[in-house]
């Protein structure tokens, strides 16, 4: 039996904030105590960590990352193994990736190779979501099969016609599925049949900078396509998930469901809160950075999406984490921003960006767990194996310095791309240490992972709909 315990830390879930040492067996939390007692005196082990004056967390959980992605033929430049590994220098112990289904292929072939993708090459957990491209009679069959392997929630989209795009009817019959079998449909929702106009005329205007990449996806399709997949979920009478939402017109559509009593969530990403058009509009081809999908949008939509999350219109914050290099291959939109591969790196800055908006006084420290920890792991199943610090989890923990500042770079981080969506960029608050299942992955910034160690992990349902 190994045994570690945290000794002097301030624990933070997203219920408690306690003083308390962490016993840890066998890459489990075995038991917590408050510091100084007779109970926390009595705890014994081979490794003791002094967290004094630090935070003791839960490993992140960041429910939206693509290692290797296929788009805009090219890769995204992480593979499972860097990818994770930033992840866990980011203080993420756990995250949830998207298997692509190729039209006219089966789930099941698109499973397997992503599961032969990450298989022995991952740092911290993984498990899988699906993308859904191509409905048909076999493609519900296997919904139902892969709810039963753990991989509960299935992605479809509104955007990329002749891509991952699915039309109002294909969704209609996966969410009339998801209502049976219990799976939670994911929805990138972007009316991608308007935009493709929107782009055509832009380039025929000689609008090819990568500016245009966020007039031509207006907030308002964001809105129209919230608005619309929210209603087929309810005719279907099935949950939505809807990611990564920029828009503060679409978070209204949001917040109007769920006054109604729908049961539909929603996502936003680190880029939508920090970043902005000043970042797109900026000169020589540097806005190419800042190309993803949904796009970002004008300043003034920070503060509803923070307002979001306060009132927990918005429950989650993952990173969609698609990262491609600027050299060679976000270059490959140069006269044409169309062409420039949509995505950013960010799984190793969510954390700390987050820990930063407490500072700023967005959030509550609590609500930074909540949002980044414990409800990704309700929203997908996992909890509370993931996403908390409590007897019986997985002894996925961090050591937080809240004191300690850093310069966000290129230079200094871990992901394989070769630039910082957030260079230059001071916030304050770093991880020091990560245990994934008790086992050290950084210690005192240190990398002290290995490929091999993260393993896939099956999924129930939902937690917010049993």
């Amino acid at each position: 039996m190994s045994r570690t315990v945290i000794r002097g830390g301030l624990v933070i879930t997203a219920s408690d904030e306690i003083h308390a040492d962490v016993l840890i067996e066998d890459g489990r939390i075995a038991a917590l105590a408050a510091s100084g007692t007779p109970a926390a005196e009595a705890f014994t082990a081979e490794r003791t960590i002094d967290a004094t004056g630090k935070y003791v967390i839960p490993g992140g959980v960041d429910a939206h990352t693509h290692m290797e992605l296929p788009f805009g033929g090219t890769f995204a430049s992480d593979t499972f193994e860097t990818g994770t590994r930033a992840a866990a220098w980011g203080g993420t112990t756990t995250i949830i990736d998207f298997a692509v289904q190729s039209v006219g292929h089966s789930l099941r072939e698109g499973l397997d190779a992503w599961h032969a993708k990450a298989e022995g090459n991952c740092a911290i957990d993984y498990g899988f979501h699906m993308i859904v491209s191509d409905v048909n009679q076999e493609t519900l069959k296997e919904m139902d099969l892969l709810i039963e392997e753990g991989v509960t929630s299935f992605k479809q989209f509104m955007a990329y016609p002749g891509v991952f795009y699915s039309d109002d009817g294909q969704i209609l019959r996966a969410m009339q599925r998801s209502a049976e079998n219990g799976g939670l449909i994911m929805m990138h929702a972007e009316n991608g049949i308007a935009i493709d106009v929107l782009v055509e005329q832009a380039l025929a205007r000689g609008e090819t900078d990568p500016r245009y990449h966020g007039e031509v996806r207006k907030a308002l399709l964001e809105a129209e396509a919230t608005h619309r997949a929210i209603k087929l979920a309810q005719v279907a009478g099935a949950p939505l998930y809807v990611v990564h939402v920029s828009a503060m017109e679409a978070v209204a559509e949001l917040a109007r469901a769920r006054d109604e009593g729908l049961p539909v969530f929603g996502e936003t990403c680190p880029q939508y809160l920090f970043l902005s058009t000043d970042n797109l509009a900026e000169p020589d081809f540097e806005g190419a950075k800042y190309v993803c999908s949904t796009p970002l949008r004008p300043r003034e939509h920070q503060a509803k999406l923070w307002q979001g999350l306060r009132t927990n219109d918005l429950q989650v914050v993952s990173t969609d984490h698609c990262p491609f290099c600027f050299v060679g291959q976000k270059e490959l939109g140069r006269g044409d921003f169309s062409k420039i591969p949509n995505g950013l790196p960010g799984v190793e800055n969510r954390m700390d960006l987050l820990h930063q908006a407490v500072l700023d006084g967005h959030i509550s420290r609590r609500r930074w767990i909540e949002i980044a920890c414990a409800t990704p792991a309700r929203m997908f199943g996992l909890y509370p194996k993931k996403g908390t610090i409590a007897p019986g989890a997985d002894a996925d923990v961090v050591i937080y310095d809240p004191h300690a500042e850093q310069v966000m770079s290129a230079d200094t981080h871990h992901m394989n791309v070769d630039y910082s969506a957030y260079e230059g960029k001071r916030v304050t608050g770093r991880v020091e240490t990560v245990l994934s299942r008790g086992v050290p992955v950084i210690t005192q910034r240190e990398y002290t992972g290995h490929a091999g160690h993260g393993v896939f992990t099956p999924r129930s349902t939902c937690q917010y709909l049993n």
